[in-house]
């Protein structure tokens, strides 16, 4: 009887140190979904999904790191501390060079993080960032429309693609 409940406690300490799966209903992915435009389901990424509706509509501001006005580095660096608990680096170049580990394009994750140049000169440089949501769709502060999901498809984001990297964790 002893040696039992020995074994029953043991199994509910051991099944107790299992990750905690993250409460979502049908009624939040539908209103997430809505939201970003495109399907989010269970398994996606929700605080992520949950922050980056927070930001939806937060007009640009350069320099600017709240919801007050954002720029890109800005928005990503504020997302990152708030979903990851992960303090950035403040610009683009230096994002991708001290915190990042390149990823190839079809290697990327949810989370990870997009790199382009939209300029006509110095087209090696890195001026711009957004945060890979899924399938194609990421989420960046546009200069004209502020914060916004688009597609990697569209063709404007297809000529300024330059990189992506996953954060050094």
């Amino acid at each position: 009887m002893k040696q039992s409940l020995v074994y029953l406690f043991l199994i509910l300490l051991l099944a107790s140190c299992g990750t905690q799966r993250l409460q979502v209903s049908k009624a939040e992915t539908q209103a997430l979904s809505r939201q970003l435009g495109f399907t989010v389901n269970k398994k996606d990424n929700i605080p992520l999904m949950r922050e980056v509706c927070q930001w939806l509509g937060t007009p640009y501001r350069l320099g600017g790191t709240t919801r007050q006005g954002v720029d890109c580095s800005g928005f990503v660096g504020a997302v990152y501390q708030n979903v990851y608990h992960k303090k950035l680096h403040r610009t683009v170049a230096d994002i991708y060079k001290l915190d990042c580990k390149r990823v190839g394009k079809r290697g990327v994750k949810q989370g990870d993080l997009l790199f382009f140049n939209f300029q006509k000169r110095h087209r090696r440089q890195l001026t711009h960032m957004g945060i890979f949501l899924k399938r194609g769709y990421f989420v960046h502060a546009s200069t004209s429309k502020g914060v916004m999901v688009n597609h990697l498809s569209q063709s404007y984001y297809k000529k300024g693609w330059r990189k992506a990297g996953k954060i050094n964790r």
